[in-house]
C-alpha cells in the first residue's frame, strides 16, 4: 500500500511553519528533506522520523518500526497530525545530527 497524496497535504500544511522541508515523492512513498538532508520518511501514510541521538532524547521511549520490509528501525510518529510542534522539533533534531550532504560532483565531458 502507497501514501495518499491527501496525507502528504495534510502534514504539508501542519508542518508549514518549518522552513526548507520538502516532500519527494519515491516508489509510491515519501522522503522528507530538511536542509537537503533526508529527516524522515512518509511510508503507508505514518511518519517514520530517523532515530538519531536527538530524536531519540526529545521523544523518550518512542515506538519503534521499520517504515518498509528490510528497512531499519526508525520512530514511529502516528501522532504528527494531531502533534505537529512535536514532529517538527523532530525533525529539527534529525537535521541537526545528521552530516551535511557530500557535493555532487560533476562528470567531466568528453
Amino acid at each position: 500500500m502507497s501514501t495518499r497524496p491527501d496525507t502528504i497535504e495534510a502534514l504539508r500544511d501542519v508542518m508549514s511553519d518549518l522552513a526548507g522541508l520538502s516532500f519527494r515523492k519515491m516508489f509510491g512513498e515519501y522522503a522528507l528533506y530538511l536542509d537537503a538532508k533526508v529527516v524522515a520518511l512518509v511510508c503507508d501514510d505514518t511518519l517514520f522520523v530517523k532515530p538519531t541521538p536527538g530524536a531519540l532524547a526529545l521523544i523518550g521511549a518512542p515506538q519503534m518500526a521499520p517504515p518498509y520490509p528490510g528497512a531499519k528501525a526508525h520512530i514511529r510518529l502516528e501522532t504528527a497530525l494531531d502533534e505537529p510542534d512535536l514532529a517538527m522539533a523532530a525533525l529539527r533534531a534529525v537535521a541537526a545530527d545528521l552530516p551535511a550532504p557530500k557535493p555532487k560532483t560533476r562528470k567531466p565531458k568528453v
